[in-house]
């Protein structure tokens, strides 16, 4: 998950958002950036490429926290945005019913999703977008795949943290898991 310093108001210092991630859940969003055809069937999904601390390079969904006094459709937009670039025209659903809630943990195996940092709980979300992506911020590129690609080994071990399977469940979701 994507962890930049923001000046917004509502936003942790470095040493109070260490303490919350050590006493409670943190609330995230993340968003799986698609391509749909005319009549509506996702023709592929975009995903990020950005270089972790650790200098690995990995692909990930848009992602990240949600701010206090920030509603979750604002979260949503700001990530995109962040992520994706601010031509990206992204259409958020009308209803906010995410795909699935994925929690993240500290302690691996718990669930599918890992993040050593904290736990974490995420609402995640299928977003078509239909204008121009340009990667924002810490991403590198951002690479467009058929769902058949997208589900291939060779990308969903690229994800860490749970991502892959993240993905796998919104290609299901959409009925493009092959």
């Amino acid at each position: 998950m994507s962890d930049m310093t923001e000046t917004t108001p509502g936003w942790l210092a470095p040493d109070e958002l260490e303490l919350a991630r050590a006493r409670m859940p943190i609330l995230y969003v993340e968003a799986v950036p698609v391509r749909v055809d005319d009549s509506g069937e996702v023709t592929h999904i975009g995903l990020l490429l950005r270089i972790g601390p650790d200098g690995t390079v990995s692909r990930t969904l848009v992602s990240g926290r949600v701010l206090h006094h920030e509603r979750v459709r604002d979260a949503l937009l700001r990530h995109l945005e962040k992520d994706l670039g601010p031509v990206a025209l992204p259409r958020v659903p009308a209803s906010l019913q995410p795909f699935t809630v994925a929690e993240y943990f500290p302690t691996l195996g718990v669930t599918p999703f890992h993040d050593p940092r904290q736990h974490a709980v995420s609402l995640a979300y299928i977003v078509p977008v239909t204008g121009d992506c340009r990667p924002r911020q810490d991403a590198l590129d951002l690479v467009w795949f058929s769902p058949e690609e997208a589900s291939s080994p060779l990308v969903i071990d690229e994800m860490p943290g749970g991502h892959g399977v993240l993905l796998r469940q919104a290609l299901a979701h959409v009925g493009r898991l092959s």
